[in-house]
């Protein structure tokens, strides 16, 4: 485990409780947002998501009505914790919408033996809900979750930040690697990593809002983008 997955791993530990009442109102318009985008997205009636670094599961929330399945890994026990507990609750079963721990990240271990089951692969969505930034090496990453698509059209989601000034004061800085991204990087990244077929990229036309992420009182403004590409 590199040093930034530890940190984020124990800084998304620590805010897993209160995560989802904290930003509610951000969190719910993101899902309503990629709600409408299944169409850009290229997401498959009764198709399989890979919701990675999912927290509490935005887009198996969002997508999940479209999905037969939603699988969703995370660093953070806590977040996995709240993730299944909501999908118990909401009457899914585990072979329908389940989270597992688990890092595909790690650049010295391509393929954990914990995420080497046939249900870790071949999917017809594999993203990433505003997760992306805290990764160490983009690319790696891209290509990593490019590895769990089925051949020949699966897709690639990602939802982050456009590229902003860096935020001292915000709680997560230590496990943050990357202020956003233009869409110049987004391409870049998702055609080295094979999944640059139909690439595409939208921003939204209006910021949204982090309420107290820097602190009670003291929130966070972000410019998001959703991008996405195919696997040749």
């Amino acid at each position: 485990m590199t040093d930034t997955t530890a940190v984020n791993q124990a800084y998304f530990n620590q805010l897993a409780a209160e995560y989802d009442s904290r930003f509610e109102k951000t969190v719910g318009r993101l899902e309503k947002e990629v709600r409408g985008l299944v169409d850009f997205i290229g997401a498959p009636e009764g198709g399989r998501l890979l919701d990675y670094a999912c927290g509490t599961g935005l887009l198996s929330r969002a997508l999940g009505d479209r999905m037969s399945q939603c699988v969703g890994v995370d660093v953070s026990e806590s977040m996995v914790e709240l993730y299944n507990a909501k999908a118990k609750s909401q009457g899914f079963t585990p072979e329908q919408r389940a989270a597992h721990v688990g890092n595909l990240l790690d650049p010295s271990d391509a393929s954990p033996t914990a995420l080497s089951d046939a249900q870790f692969s071949n999917f017809d969505v594999a993203g990433v809900g505003a997760g992306f930034h805290h990764f160490d090496d983009a690319h790696l990453a891209a290509a990593r979750l490019a590895q769990r698509l089925r051949p020949d059209g699966g897709v690639l989601f990602i939802l982050d930040f456009v590229a902003h000034e860096a935020d001292p004061d915000h709680g997560a800085t230590k496990g943050v690697r990357h202020h956003g991204f233009t869409e110049a990087q987004m391409r870049d990244v998702f055609e080295r990593a094979g999944v640059g077929r139909g690439f595409e990229f939208r921003v939204m036309d209006e910021d949204v809002v982090f309420e107290n992420a820097r602190g009670v009182g003291k929130h966070m403004t972000r410019r998001v983008f959703f991008a996405r590409g195919e696997r040749a």
